[in-house]
């Protein structure tokens, strides 16, 4: 957003009329980095007053409105005439910040003033400062005259993604001699802790010019155009992307990959990580119902079956009774739509192209109870019988999982039933495709996650992460000259009605044109992190709760350019209003916490209650957080969970909590009203006026209702994996409910609040991933493979469907092409 503000200050305060512009007036401009990009300004004097100031800003984000932040530091640096004493702690601090530096830098160029000439203490100083996942600690030397070396010493910034903020920027630092060079595309937090840390150290080694020093960059020079032919050319290196990539080479189709960051991975890599798809051979099996075992025939190993889940079987009676009548849309007219409430929703009705899945599910679960009912009835506890799960059960659960009405009840939404089917049934290859590309999996595992639904996630080995399991061995198959990184799509070329190639930019300037003999694939995921656009088509939040306040999970490349370039191209779009937010979003920062619902209780941070069943729907426990949460930095919705501390959080080895406190996100303590009293006068806990005791009390009681000894406090719980106090166990899996014990138990407790996660529309295509216009005729030589793509998922996507999504469709795309 640009906006300029013109106040004419000097001759009206001195004779209370506007001045007339000297023909001495000049501008004069200048740059620093922000938040997330680089905010450039115009400076206008006259008579040496600074008279007007114009801020070009949108590549930014705001923690509170603009008008409350940066528009007052404009107007503050115009009435001081100057950068002097001018508070930039408005709440949008960085980007305040910035301002000050891009001002202080356009007034310093001036054409008879030389460079400014830089001293330091000499020495080496360690600074620390805030990144993506904590802290970012490094040692930076200066001589007398100059940057020396930095050199870091502490980091858990996310591999692949933040880390390599440092390979470019402090090469780069050390030439300018200054911290002014521009951040790292998609590493934006990183970015911003590298530039905190040395301008820190700077400040340490007494810098005698220290505006100068935080303005010196690299000016980057745009080299010789490139002009490149390719079979396949894939615009984003994401699950999508690599996807396709991988895949066409495999079809023997010579591939270009266009990236904007500067690493593959998009938003995979700060993802769960964890893919939705029926692992059959540790399921239950009608054809051996009572077999404890299975053989994965990829590998030929045997492996021991999945046990069920209390609450698992419910839910299939549920779906048993489920009404087969036409969709009863008038039902929702005069009745409020509670997103999440399965049982409701059952007696209403299928969409009817549904219905021959939902009847074959039916005779599945029957069969599946035939078998069950009688163990149980016997007294085998649910958690020892092996877990129900098919095919048709995902393409149900997507399904209602993601039926969603507007705000104002004049629109539904749901998954176009071809492209739900296509995903789900070809993601049975996904695991073997990427095993046979050096990936390895927890074999034996069908957990779950937050929004899944159910027990059906497919887990990597921990120590491979998801670098190591989703784009090391693609990578390989493509070839790493054929990625090109740091570039950036602008547009693509049409030629004859047909789309033939793309458009783009380097880093430094230097043009791309990328020509296509075969198909180009757009694969530039969604725009979470261009809150202007979700708002723009928003249509399904509540505008108190989703605001230009809101935060991400998303890295910060992901702004829908894609979505722009095919709609040029004339692509239509579909499903638009309608964005996934992340119920569980670090408070600061808007960052995946990770976790799954399944184990923990969630508590209302004003009455100590329990709000919501913890394994609804994403946009469901979002919903309830805003309605039952307090305000927090800005940041509504915020509410605290607990769970014991034994147990995994679901997620990549970045999930995993430090056995210390994190301010502000998670803390360690016992389960006593003592140790919990004296976590809530901390002052990070600011708000939380709950009683402990009536916060104990509700876990004790949800603990109870887990062991299956009473009702749910508060609200019911569909699944529930295990207690937040401990308690014993027999060899068959039943609680001993004389061993519950929370006064001992370690707990973790954490605060969190939704931000904007998945946006769940986007270009049209359909099962072969050809984009259509919107007479819904191909667009020739245009796919459009994961995020980018809309009317999959409906209105909420379910936990873990994200990634099994992207990697099929993005190998659909590319067999498509090699087929035609």
């Amino acid at each position: 957003m640009k906006k300029l503000v013109a106040l004419l200050l000097s001759f009206c305060l001195l004779f209370g009329m506007l001045a007339v512009a000297s023909a001495d007036a000049e501008t004069k401009t200048g740059a620093a980095q922000g938040f997330g990009s680089e905010v450039k300004v115009t400076v206008t004097v006259e008579d040496g007053k600074i008279t007007a100031l114009d801020v070009d800003d949108k590549g930014e984000t705001y923690p509170v409105a603009r008008e409350d932040s940066v528009e007052k530091v404009i107007a503050a640096i115009i009435e001081a005439n100057g950068t002097e004493g001018v508070d930039v702690n408005t709440g949008a601090t960085f980007t305040c910040t910035a301002v000050v530096n891009a001002v202080n830098a356009a007034l310093a160029e001036t054409a008879d003033a030389p460079a400014a000439e830089l001293a330091f203490t000499a020495g080496t100083y360690e600074a620390t400062a805030y990144g993506y996942n904590g802290n970012v600690t490094a040692n930076v030397t200066f001589s007398e005259s100059k940057l020396e070396a930095i050199e870091i010493t502490a980091s858990v910034e996310t591999a692949h993604v933040g880390d390599v903020a440092y390979d470019i920027m402090i090469p780069e630092m050390i030439e300018a001699n200054g911290s002014g060079v521009d951040g790292v595309s998609g590493a934006t937090f990183t970015s911003r802790a590298l530039r905190t840390i040395v301008n820190d150290a700077a400040e340490q080694a007494a810098c005698t010019n220290l505006d100068a020093f935080k303005a010196a960059k690299i000016e980057h020079t745009a080299q010789d155009a490139i002009d490149v032919t390719a079979d396949v050319v894939v615009v984003g290196a994401g699950g999508a992307g690599i996807a396709a990539a991988a895949q066409a080479t495999q079809n023997g189709n010579s591939v270009l990959v266009i990236e904007k960051n500067a690493e593959v991975g998009g938003n995979t890599l700060v993802s769960g990580g964890q893919f939705q798809s029926v692992m059959p051979y540790v399921v239950w099996d009608p054809a051996d119902p009572d077999a404890e075992t299975g053989v994965y025939a990829h590998n030929g190993q045997t492996y021991n079956k999945y046990k069920s889940v209390q609450g698992c079987i419910n839910e299939l009676k549920m779906i048993l009774n489920w009404s087969e009548e036409p969709f009863d849309e008038e039902f929702y007219k005069e009745n409020e739509f509670v997103a999440g409430d399965a049982a409701e929703l059952s007696k209403h009705g299928v969409h009817q192209e549904y219905l021959p899945v939902l009847q074959e599910l039916k005779k599945e679960i029957q069969a599946y109870l035939d078998w069950a009912q009688p163990k149980l009835d016997a007294g085998i506890p649910e958690n020892q019988l092996a877990l129900f799960s098919t095919l048709n059960l995902h393409i149900f659960q997507t399904y209602y999982g993601g039926l969603r009405q507007s705000a104002d009840k004049s629109q539904w939404i749901y998954g176009d039933i071809d492209l739900v089917k296509q995903f789900i049934n070809d993601g049975q290859g996904l695991k073997e495709w990427l095993e046979d590309q050096g990936a390895h999996f927890l074999e034996d595992q069908q957990n779950t996650l937050i929004g899944a639904l159910w027990y059906r996630e497919n887990e990597y080995e921990p120590q491979d992460g998801n670098w190591g399991t989703y784009f090391v061995g693609p990578v390989k198959t493509i070839g790493e000259d054929n990625i090109m990184l740091r570039t950036t799509a602008t547009d693509l070329i049409i030629e004859d009605g047909k789309v033939t190639g793309v458009k783009a930019t380097r880093y430094d300037g230097t043009e791309v044109t990328a020509h296509a003999t075969k198909g180009v694939v757009l694969a530039t995921g969604g725009y979470a992190a261009n809150i202007n656009l979700v708002l723009e088509n928003n249509i399904y939040w509540d505008t108190q709760y989703l605001t230009t306040s809101t935060k991400t999970t998303n890295r910060s490349s992901q702004v829908g350019d894609g979505i722009v370039m095919a709609e040029k191209a004339g692509a239509a779009t579909t499903g638009m209003g309608f964005t996934q937010l992340m119920p569980i979003s670090w408070v600061d920062n808007g960052n995946l916490a990770f976790g799954g619902g399944n184990y923990a209780c969630w508590i209302n941070p004003t009455t100590g209650h329990r709000f919501v069943d913890e394994g609804s729907e994403r946009d469901v426990l979002s919903l309830a957080e805003f309605r039952n949460g307090i305000v927090k930095n800005n940041t509504p919705g915020v509410f605290v969970e607990i769970y014991n501390a034994a147990q995994k959080v679901p997620g990549p080895p970045t999930a995993q909590l430090q056995p210390t406190d994190f301010t502000g996100r998670y803390y360690h303590i016992k389960g006593t009203v003592e140790a919990l009293t004296a976590l809530f006068a901390d002052p990070e806990f600011e708000g939380v006026t709950a009683d402990p005791a009536t916060v104990l009390e509700t876990v004790k009681a949800y603990d109870q209702a887990v062991m299956g000894l009473g009702e749910y406090p508060d609200v019911g719980k569909g699944i529930a994996s295990r207690t937040i106090g401990n308690v014993d166990k027999t060899e068959d899996g039943k609680y001993i409910p004389d061993t519950y014990n929370l006064e001992d138990t370690d707990l973790i407790v954490r605060l969190m609040a939704p931000s904007t996660h998945h946006t769940m529309g986007g270009i049209v295509v359909d099962t072969q991933r050809h984009v259509l216009n919107a007479d819904g005729a191909i667009i020739p030589g245009l796919y459009a493979a994961g995020e980018v793509t809309g009317g999959i998922h409906g209105g909420n996507r379910l936990g873990g469907n994200a990634i099994v999504e992207i990697f099929v469709s993005g190998r659909t795309a590319a067999n498509t092409i090699a087929a035609e």
